[in-house]
């Protein structure tokens, strides 16, 4: 039997995605945008309702590609507000289109994403311990700071967290779960 973090449940796309996944260091700029939508988009809401609605999120989102998102418009997020394959809340959708430009700024002004976000870990994963996993931390603080300032939207500390282990800027593998890796402690 393989010992996995208890959240993986026994859905196998929970697993599946904890197995592969799940705090893996993501160093794509677009794949590290993509998934901070994703968790803001889950905010009040499980990942596993995320992860069965993903692929229509792509598909509705244009592959999260910043520059195509950033080109929606009123019709489109009516068009989004009535796909009932996602999560129709216009606060996220907007934001989502809002992000895209926050994102495009953030390259225009020669700030690669991707080098931002691993900046606040100096390029290396962090380590839990094993034992807690907080909701937040000061660090996720500091980072939905830096975002905010920049001109995003549903990146609250809560959030950010939440996207900094999906995408392995933090490993928050429990003791004993075959994922569990070395790495810089966080505390």
């Amino acid at each position: 039997m393989t010992n996995r973090c208890p959240w993986a449940g026994s859905d196998p796309q929970m697993q599946a995605y904890h197995d592969m996944e799940w705090g893996v260091p993501e160093r794509d700029g677009r794949a590290l945008w993509e998934k901070l939508q994703l968790d803001g988009f889950q905010a009040g809401l499980s990942w596993s309702t995320i992860l069965k609605k993903r692929d229509a999120f792509r598909e509705v989102f244009a592959s999260f590609e910043p520059e195509t998102v950033a080109r929606f418009d009123a019709p489109d997020v009516e068009r989004l507000l009535g796909d009932a394959r996602i999560i129709r809340s216009r606060a996220k959708i907007e934001a989502t289109i809002g992000n895209a430009r926050a994102y495009l700024a953030m390259h225009d002004a020669g700030e690669d994403f991707a080098e931002f976000c691993w900046s606040f870990v100096e390029d290396e994963p962090l380590r839990g311990d094993g034992v807690h996993v907080p909701a937040k931390t000061p660090l996720s603080e500091e980072i939905s700071t830096q975002l905010r300032k920049r001109g995003f939207k549903f990146v609250g500390p809560v959030i950010v967290y939440a996207w900094m282990q999906a995408c392995g800027l933090v490993d928050d593998h429990l003791n004993g779960c075959f994922r569990r890796s070395g790495g810089l402690s966080c505390s």
